[in-house]
């Protein structure tokens, strides 16, 4: 049982978090009163939590010697040496076993999306997170993956592009503010950490930060005018002051409080991000469903 508890821990349920815009097509296409296609979705979320669990186990086998040196990750079941490796990497192998052909079962567009992003994130273990700029663009893949994986698993014909727009564009602000928080808090052994922080600097990320913060917002904002799935109304632009918020108070933590490391963090635990994503969520639910 200890055993399955650290394996668990390596699969970084907290991480799981991202796997939210799984719901985006049932969310946004109105089909939240379709019980299938809810259970579906869920099915598809369940799945790609393997999925990408599987991946964080592979990641962390691989950067073991790394995160010894790093002063949190030090901690980590496999870099503490309390997960054995040989438990690790047969686990990789019996899920994978379990959850690719679930995978394929559900839809076989599902199943292709899965299995690109675990190749994709394999890739990214071994080659693209040491390349500055693509690395953070690799991380803004994977969202757009999860994003079509709801698409694809539920048949949606038409989905509008703006919002997968929006969903890289926010990847990658949420990338180069972690990338920013791990220069800040690991200072002159960042390099020592992970090698790709050479390629970075704190005036280079605050500028893509900036850039990709109001491109964020602007894309977000023509989509509730200009998007065909919204309502003729307008009504959608009031989710706007939302977003501006949640945005500027991630924005806030990475530059004042140096948080930002760990994304999925600040949405477990920082209580206004969740009540603006909880207003947000709300507003677009009663303005798709009821107005």
């Amino acid at each position: 049982m200890k055993m399955l508890r650290l394996l668990i821990k390596t699969m970084r349920p907290r991480q799981w978090t991202k796997n939210i815009v799984v719901l985006a097509g049932l969310v946004f296409d109105r089909q939240l009163g379709n019980p299938i296609s809810v259970l579906k979705t869920l099915a598809a979320i369940v799945v790609f939590c393997l999925v990408s669990g599987i991946t964080y186990i592979i990641n962390d086998l691989a950067d073991i010697k790394a995160d010894r040196l790093h002063p949190t990750k030090k901690f980590r079941p496999l870099a503490s040496g309390a997960l054995s490796r040989k438990f690790a990497t047969t686990a990789v192998v019996i899920i994978a076993l379990i959850s690719f052909p679930a995978s394929l079962l559900l839809s076989p567009g599902f199943g292709i999306v899965c299995i690109s992003y675990f190749l994709l994130m394999l890739a990214y273990s071994k080659w693209l997170k040491h390349i500055p700029l693509i690395d953070v663009m690799t991380i803004a893949a994977g969202f757009i993956l999860r994003v079509v994986s709801g698409i694809l698993v539920l048949r949606i014909d038409f989905f509008s592009p703006w919002l997968l727009v929006v969903t890289t564009l926010l990847a990658l602000f949420l990338g180069f503010g972690k990338r920013r928080a791990e220069l800040t808090l690991l200072k002159t052994n960042a390099i020592s950490h992970r090698k790709v922080l050479d390629g970075y600097s704190i005036p280079l990320l605050d500028q893509l930060i900036t850039v990709v913060l109001s491109a964020t917002l602007m894309t977000y904002s023509l989509y509730t005018f200009s998007a065909p799935v919204t309502p003729e109304n307008h009504a959608m632009m009031l989710t706007i002051p939302f977003v501006l918020y949640g945005l500027f108070r991630y924005l806030y933590l990475v530059r004042v409080n140096n948080h930002g490391g760990a994304p999925e963090e600040v949405l477990l635990s920082d209580h206004p991000t969740q009540i603006a994503i909880g207003l947000w969520g709300l507003a677009v639910v009663i303005i798709l469903y009821f107005l």
